[in-house]
């Protein structure tokens, strides 16, 4: 589904941010992965940065440890392909079941017809008759210049001090 959503400059609206960011969730949360990947411009960044310990997240995800790090979304079509044929051990039956919610949506910056993005999220994660909860912050850049908006850059810092099981895109 593409929405027409083109703007000129500095009329990026919050709420046109915030319906984006809701559907993009929605995609996750019922598993529409190859839409979920239409969410992403081919040279979008994926990248979740690790603890370090001093307490700091890490900088650099070419030399520093990183939860997940995808350089484009070649990476993250990789991913979906190994989700859907059952290479991967995060995702072996039974498949988890998520509930995305999404607070404290800002509009930090704007760029021609990108915009910066700032929210805090959490994740509920159902898998063998265990509930889990991941939360965090998330930093989107995102091009609302085309037929429909395109995430450019996505940054997720998971808060989480412990997780139960490896963490996965669906997580965040």
């Amino acid at each position: 589904m593409t929405t027409a959503t083109a703007t000129a400059p500095g009329t990026v609206t919050l709420e046109a941010v915030r319906r984006f960011l809701h559907r993009e969730a929605r995609l996750l949360d019922d598993r529409e992965f190859e839409e979920w990947l239409e969410c992403y411009h081919p040279d979008a960044e994926f990248w979740m940065p690790a603890w370090a310990d001093d307490d700091e997240l890490t900088r650099d995800p070419q030399s520093e440890i990183s939860l997940i790090y995808y350089p484009n979304r070649g990476g993250l079509q990789d991913r979906v392909f190994r989700i859907r044929t059952d290479r991967s051990s995060a995702t072996s039956l039974p498949e988890p079941r998520t509930g995305h919610n999404i607070t404290n949506v800002e509009i930090t910056g704007e760029s021609g017809g990108s915009v910066d993005v700032r929210f805090n999220w959490f994740t509920l994660y159902y898998r063998y008759q265990s509930v889990d909860t991941y939360f965090g912050t998330s930093f989107y850049r995102v091009d609302f210049q085309g037929p429909s908006p395109l995430i450019t850059a996505k940054k997720v810092v998971l808060k989480n001090d412990y997780v139960h099981h490896v963490v996965d895109i669906y997580h965040v």
